[in-house]
């Protein structure tokens, strides 16, 4: 099938490809279960798209957007495990947290990553080295070869985006 596909086919294109993508998505996931979520997942993808551009190879655009999700699944798993093992270390004693508290947290902490991801390399690295690191905005400076006054600006930078991401642009009175 390599005709034009508009959002109103893609019900169309759920019938012709679902099969196919979700066999693709078992070779490449090893499990029943996450193959099948994946693929809703990436046809829920299709229909959240505001206006989806024509698609004229949809094997090739599915599997495109299923790769990601694979790709957004295994980010998850791995702050999830993170999440669950800080907890373990600071919470010595204190009781599992439910799912929900776990979802919560991992939904919170990808919001974080993403809008960390988005920071360009530099401002990223210093407000990570100065965050997590406690480095010197001298110690940065060195590192990136850039000044002082640089760094205190990619910091500021990356607090008032991950402020922005988190609560919103802010409002001029």
């Amino acid at each position: 099938m390599h005709a034009l596909v508009a959002k109103q086919d893609i019900g169309s294109l759920y019938a012709s490809h679902a099969d196919w993508l979700n066999d693709w998505l078992r070779r490449h996931t090893q499990c029943p279960q996450k193959a099948a979520d994946l693929t809703q997942d990436t046809f829920c993808r299709l229909l959240e798209k505001a206006d989806p551009d024509p698609i004229h190879v949809p094997r090739s655009y599915l599997a495109t957007i299923a790769r990601r999700l694979i790709v957004d699944d295994a980010r998850r798993a791995r702050v999830e495990s993170a999440f669950l093992e800080v907890h373990a270390l600071l919470a010595e004693g204190a009781r599992q947290p439910g799912p929900d508290q776990i979802a919560e947290a991992v939904n919170e902490l990808m919001a974080v990553t993403r809008a960390l991801d988005a920071l360009p390399e530099r401002v990223r690295r210093a407000y990570l080295r100065s965050r997590l690191d406690g480095c010197s905005h001298a110690e940065i400076a060195n590192e990136l070869g850039v000044s002082k006054s640089m760094v205190k600006q990619y910091v500021a930078r990356a607090y008032a985006h991950c402020y922005a991401a988190a609560y919103g642009a802010p409002h001029p009175d």
